[in-house]
């Protein structure tokens, strides 16, 4: 290539430029890297053609149907390495040579691996030519590292793999960092940082979304675009167990194009499906939650969606995803604490989804969205009164006469249970008991069947009802908190089973329901060490009563962010996941290497997965909150995962969720359930 000096002063004047405007004005901090980028001549390391356009914040085409990365990722993936000079550095993809010689002026010692013999020669030249002499280029398998000079401080790798390669995490220095993009489908990759912090033990991190040609090699994609070649020889290296986990997974790539046939053929005619999460925080889960529960409205006509939430609270988003308008409420709802676990853009995503799926439906055929909780106590209190003054006014009298033996405890109906279990005051339980039983089973019964209701009247009655039985199980509830853990935790999870029976009475012997909430509530608690401390669940009352008809879906994942807050009543925070701990479930699926995966567990594909997944291990619960420095103590007790699911949803990184504020929604109209 043959500059002119005054082509090369104003080409230097563009390379100055692209480094403020492109790379440092997009985040890039490091001052070596972006001095390297100042240094090194892009225009040497493309066609003559394209000298023009060497600054452009673009991908340019070389030789052999490859492409030059476009200078921002190359500085932010220089930068990812965490380089302080000196180090010894691997590159996989040499291309033109352009990236090696960014790292040649930052690292003491930069190997590089091309699979393509003329592109090796070629930027072997190159880097001579500009001065880049201690760039050694290699020709050959670049999944497969350079054994023989390991171990390298960084690895970078410029084009996406299938899955992390496992030889290129061993041939890393403890301390070391390996970037590089991978992705199920060829084109479109998380950009990963791999750090190994020990000499078994390496953390992950989630960069940006990136898109690079594919990783070709043994440990990498074939030539003809298969990925499963690079999952054999992946799990070669890996221990039995994780072996086993990796060839029964199903790896996907994304949320929103995972296949999900498999799945829902598993499903099969299942009634009830309950999908769990292993925070109540974590965006993935709630997405693909959503993505799954979609299908089965869609596709297996499940007309029930029943979530870990207050009654009144998810009422109002069935009312508006059932188009049954009525008042505006004058509360907000869910803005107690945990206003994050359903407050957020995951579920509203999804209640615009089924808002929209359910208007080209008739009133009978309509997805409900029901609460199954009972923290709602005072809300409940009032929908009851509210109900039977529009109906009965000697009945709503009385009621609120029976009710009124609460109401010292409204801000805080947890002293309630204090006071109830130091006999300083005489409970409520008469009172409430009496309230369900008069109104509900007689005066509410003889409205019922005057006549022939409305589906939207069935739904007012609905309300009213489970709104008066959660007031009679909320009071029992906080009288024995402080008589015992276990007593209080059987009594919700029990009221939460039994209003998921009452939805599917309500709605029919072909009513099927999904029902979204915390793993430790919805995997069977046969399958944990819950027995032992005298506790039952939803999901192990839905297996007894409806058998295989009841289908348990749990989730799990290695590291990443989670809402939670550091304890009950404080603000939320967005927390770092601490690396799953050794012996759990958690760490043997990251030890698989497949970053997301659906792994089916009812019926193992081996003998020795059989086995294997009938073992206890430890399992990690984040609920609402999170506490990283016992997280031994406070998260993790043992299971035994093929006994607890049907199937089980991995994600080794994982994010929060984005929680929703009520001016995000403000030009929405009164009636969304989420506004004021």
């Amino acid at each position: 290539m043959v500059i002119f000096a005054k082509d090369s002063t104003k080409l230097a004047e563009r390379r100055r430029s692209m480094v403020n405007k492109q790379i440092a004005a997009r985040g890039v901090r490091s001052a070596l890297v972006l001095e390297a980028m100042r240094k090194v001549p892009r225009e040497k390391f493309i066609p003559d053609s394209l000298a023009t356009r060497a600054y452009d914040d673009a991908p340019l085409p070389i030789a052999e149907g490859q492409t030059i990365s476009q200078p921002y990722i190359v500085a932010l993936m220089t930068e990812a390495l965490e380089l302080n000079g000196g180090e010894r550095v691997l590159e996989i993809g040499t291309g033109s040579g352009y990236a090696a010689a960014v790292l040649a002026e930052i690292a003491g010692e930069v190997d590089s691996i091309e699979r393509h013999a003329s592109l090796a020669e070629a930027a072997r030249r190159t880097l001579k030519q500009t001065g880049y002499d201690k760039v050694n280029v290699i020709c050959g398998d670049g999944t497969l590292g350079r054994r023989s000079n390991a171990p390298y401080d960084g690895i970078v790798v410029a084009a996406g793999a299938p899955v992390v390669p496992e030889r290129l995490k061993q041939q890393l220095a403890v301390g070391g960092r390996l970037v590089i993009p991978v992705g199920e489908r060829k084109g479109h990759q998380a950009l990963l940082r791999v750090t190994r912090v020990a000499e078994d033990e390496y953390r992950e991190e989630h960069l940006s979304d990136v898109r690079f040609v594919p990783l070709i090699g043994e440990g990498g994609w074939t030539e003809a675009g298969d990925a499963a070649a690079a999952r054999r020889s992946t799990t070669s290296n890996l221990s039995e167990d994780a072996r086993l986990f990796a060839e029964a997974a199903e790896p996907f790539d994304d949320i929103d194009t995972a296949d999900l046939a498999p799945l829902l053929e598993r499903i099969g005619d299942a009634r009830v499906v309950l999908i769990g999460e292993a925070s109540h925080g974590t965006s993935e889960f709630y997405r693909m939650r959503a993505r799954i529960t979609q299908a089965l409205i869609a596709q297996k006509g499940f007309n029930i969606v029943a979530a870990e939430a207050d009654w009144p609270d998810a009422f109002r988003i069935n009312n508006h995803v059932r188009h049954i308008h009525g008042p505006a409420a004058d509360w907000e709802s869910f803005a107690r604490f945990p206003t994050w676990m359903w407050r957020n853009r995951e579920v509203q995503s999804f209640v615009d989804w089924l808002h929209d799926h359910n208007e080209k439906l008739t009133e009978q055929q309509r997805t409900g969205f029901y609460g199954l909780d009972l923290y709602s106590l005072y809300t409940s209190i009032d929908a009851v009164i509210e109900y039977l003054e529009s109906r009965d006014t000697e009945a709503a009298e009385i009621a609120r006469t029976q009710y009124s033996c609460l109401a010292p405890w409204q801000p805080d109906p947890a002293a309630y249970g204090r006071a109830a279990a130091s006999s300083r005051y005489r409970d409520c339980a008469d009172e409430v008991a009496a309230a369900l039983t008069e109104l509900l089973e007689q005066r509410l019964s003889l409205l019922r069947n005057h006549g022939q209701e409305s589906a939207r009247e069935q739904e007012f009655y609905l309300n009213a009802v489970q709104n008066a039985r959660l007031i009679n199980n909320a009071e029992a509830y906080y009288r024995t908190m402080y008589s015992g853990y276990s007593d209080s935790w059987n009594l919700r999870d029990s009221h939460m089973f039994e209003t998921l029976d009452e939805l599917l009475t309500h709605h029919g012997p072909k009513a099927k329901a999904v029902v979204w909430e915390h793993n430790s509530h919805i995997g069977n608690a046969k399958g944990t060490d819950m027995p032992a401390r005298g506790q039952l669940n939803v999901g192990q009352l839905c297996r007894e009563r409806f058998g295989n008809e009841a289908y348990l879906i749990g989730f799990g994942t290695h590291t990443g962010t989670v809402a939670a807050a550091d304890d009950w009543g404080d603000e939320m925070e967005i927390k770092t996941v601490r690396p799953s701990l050794a012996n759990s479930w958690e760490r043997l699926c990251h030890d698989t290497g497949i970053p997301r995966f659906v792994l089916p567990l009812r019926r193992p594909k081996s003998p020795n997965l059989s086995r294997l997944l009938r073992r206890e291990r430890l399992e990690r619960a984040i609920g609402v909150i999170y506490r990283p420095r016992t997280e031994r103590a406070s998260h993790y007790f043992n299971a035994r995962l093929g006994e607890q699911f049907d199937e089980y949803v991995w994600f080794d990184e994982s994010h929060a969720v984005t929680p929703l504020a009520t001016q995000d929604i403000a030009d929405y109209p009164d009636t969304y359930p989420f506004a004021i």
